[in-house]
């Protein structure tokens, strides 16, 4: 029987277990977006995973959208993400970026030169978000033209370049939890009536034409994507996502990708990823739904062939060691939620691991 301690083969790329950290914002970049020692240090920490996704990393300026978080669009930055992948490497782990572009979620204090922040089109999302001078509502985006839509692709591409070349072994597009592309793929935020939108072939067609750039940048077995299918989160409303997904799978199955990460929000989404599974041939990451944090009883999922890799968050940032937690069946250290975002090492890199 296959179990999340068995090796996998990631497209080529070796992986000791088919456990993953999830994907999380820390805040914690410094200054210019350029990931510091204490980001090698807590990545670093965390290298028995099978599998590191990094926290959302912006390919441009404008796709900033929280305070503090790193960036993929400088040289300064890619020489910082060096160091992450050389002590993640050093200590035996293989490590994925996730290239997020916030979209339509941030506010313009957050970015620099006057810039604002951007969308499929100009609706702006409900709520607030957090800024150095406290909770902003969210602003009207500027509404990308076609010509700035595909130079926002351009960016995605170069900064997976960058990726690479910073010596990641692959970049994760985040589709998901309200960002651009999410925007895109949503019909309450993308109401345009152009190529780009007006249809779930239209909405589809930014986040396919992000992932053939990146494909045609960096090849296909170092491109992966994380989608959410249903996600209201940032205030996004897909009332029925089965078809447009299926479809966009579909479109993206054929290109080879190192694999598919979905985000369940319900119970009820399973049954839309069993069907998604079946569309993809190439690996699943999965980030199951739970009513609190995931946990222990994740790891039947890959017994159970739901998956072939099961993605951790909070247990994660809490555990440092989380794989060998697992196997041995705990104990496990409590998240503390008023660390997760900001500050120093306190909440990041001092969590016990697991004496031995």
């Amino acid at each position: 029987m296959t179990t999340a301690f068995d090796p996998f083969d990631l497209a080529g790329t070796p992986l000791a277990n088919r456990i993953a950290l999830a994907p999380m914002t820390r805040n914690r970049a410094g200054e210019s977006g350029i990931p510091t020692d204490l980001t090698a240090e807590y990545y670093a920490q965390r290298a028995s995973a099978g599998l590191l996704i990094t926290e959302g990393v912006q390919p441009s300026s404008v796709g900033q959208g929280y305070p503090r978080t790193p960036g993929l669009h400088s040289d300064e930055q890619a020489a910082g993400w060096r160091k992450v992948t050389d002590a993640v490497h050093a200590a035996g782990g293989r490590i994925f970026v996730q290239l997020l572009h916030t979209g339509r979620i941030g506010h313009p204090s957050l970015l620099p030169d006057g810039l604002v922040p951007v969308g499929p089109s100009a609706v702006a999302a409900t709520g607030q978000v957090f800024t150095d001078e406290g909770a902003k509502e969210f602003v009207t985006p500027h509404e990308l033209t076609d010509t700035e839509i595909r130079e926002t692709v351009l960016d995605f591409a170069a900064a997976a370049r960058r990726a690479v070349d910073a010596g990641f072994d692959g970049v994760e597009l985040h589709g998901a939890n309200g960002y651009l592309i999410h925007q895109f793929l949503a019909p309450n935020s993308n109401v345009r009536t152009d190529a780009w939108g007006g249809s779930a072939e239209g909405r589809n067609r930014f986040a396919l034409e992000t992932v053939r750039a990146v494909v045609a940048e960096i090849g296909a077995a170092r491109t992966a994507i994380r989608l959410s299918p249903g996600n209201p989160y940032n205030d996004i409303h897909e009332p029925a996502p089965e078809a447009a997904y299926s479809a966009l799978v579909q479109a993206i199955e054929p290109l080879g990708l190192a694999y598919l990460h979905l985000v369940e929000g319900t119970a009820d989404d399973r049954t839309l990823t069993e069907r998604l599974r079946k569309l993809f041939n190439g690996p699943l990451v999965l980030n199951p739904a739970t009513d609190g944090p995931t946990g222990p009883e994740a790891l039947a999922l890959v017994e159970e062939g739901v998956t072939d890799l099961v993605s951790y968050g909070a247990l994660f940032l809490a555990n440092p060691d989380l794989p060998a937690r697992l196997r041995a069946g705990g104990p496990y250290n409590t998240p503390d939620r008023a660390t997760f975002y900001g500050g120093d090492h306190r909440g990041y890199t001092d969590y016990p691991a697991l004496e031995v």
